[in-house]
């Protein structure tokens, strides 16, 4: 058996990064491309605040490295989101931006010398968050939003983990294991990944049971998440919660499959609205914050 215990890390300073703090969108950006679908969406997260219905957003990991974080925060805050899901790679870039500002490196330069994913402190403070869970029975997503702030991470502010903690709204994440870069880690534990993402899995599937007349969205995670909320559904509707007749919405500039099917087909078939935006993240998030914002509430 291969000894992962061997494998090399570097220190995060020396990794040159693709995002920083300067790309970040601002809460004041002119950007609102012409989509009246998105109008359609975001009168229904208004309306879904104003009912206090839930409104459950997944995110796949260009989201972050796109600038939309501070973007999607400013909703938390104002009570928009209730729920956030997402893949592993939001976690590592998330908690990157709260340690350095930055994050997203150059892949094909690492794999050639076998040093993709391997900065040091990434690894070993996330792995050390999602173990510190696993012994509580604590999810991912909290394991990681708490370490950020037992950490008192100096760019915590645009952390959507470390928000997500302190107003104490769900965050859960959901990993296929060997997938994310903290997986190649010496530090990392399995049975610590599976309890944890395992946990969030349970706790999405309470939201989900809670979706009935609210809203759905989807940026960019083409496989992990429509899947993970396909069971979820499942299992609420088996427990005979009769969730249905909310509105779902997949945001990517692709057609894939996954989202296509989980989210907006099938949905269909449970009295569902569904829109299907094809845009750029740092277009279309952009946009839904402003029409949102700009709605009576």
């Amino acid at each position: 058996m291969i000894d992962f215990s061997k494998i090399k890390t570097y220190p995060i300073k020396q990794r040159a990064n693709k995002f920083s703090l300067n790309d970040m969108i601002p809460l004041d950006h002119t950007i609102c491309i012409d989509n009246p679908d998105i109008d359609s969406i975001a009168d229904s997260i208004v309306n879904a605040n104003r009912q206090g219905k839930k409104v459950i957003i997944m995110l796949g990991g260009a989201v972050v490295k796109v600038g939309c974080s501070a973007l999607l925060i400013d909703l938390m805050q104002k009570g928009f989101i209730h729920h956030i899901a997402v893949n592993g790679a939001v976690s590592i870039h998330d908690f990157e931006v709260a340690l350095i500002g930055e994050t997203s490196e150059d892949v094909e330069r690492g794999l050639e010398e076998g040093l993709f994913g391997m900065v040091e402190e990434t690894g070993r403070f996330l792995n050390e968050a999602i173990k510190e869970g696993h012994l509580k029975n604590q999810g991912y997503g909290f394991s990681v939003g708490k370490k950020i702030d037992t950490l008192n991470l100096p760019y915590k502010s645009l952390s959507i983990f470390h928000s997500a903690y302190s107003l104490g709204i769900p965050l859960t994440v959901h990993v296929a294991i060997g997938g994310d870069i903290i997986h190649q880690h010496p530090s990392c534990d399995g049975a610590a990944l599976g309890s944890t993402s395992f946990q969030d899995f349970k706790i999405l599937t309470e939201s989900v049971a809670e979706l009935q007349g609210g809203t759905l969205l989807n940026f960019g995670s083409a496989v992990n998440l429509p899947e993970a909320f396909l069971k979820a559904l499942t299992i609420a509707r088996n427990l005979k919660f009769d969730v249905r007749d909310f509105l779902a919405a997949n945001f990517d500039f692709l057609n894939m499959y996954r989202p296509r099917t989980r989210l907006l087909q099938w949905p269909k078939k449970l009295g569902c609205e569904t829109y299907d935006i094809r845009a750029n993240h740092n277009e279309s998030i952009p946009t839904l914050h402003k029409k949102i914002l700009s709605r009576p509430n």
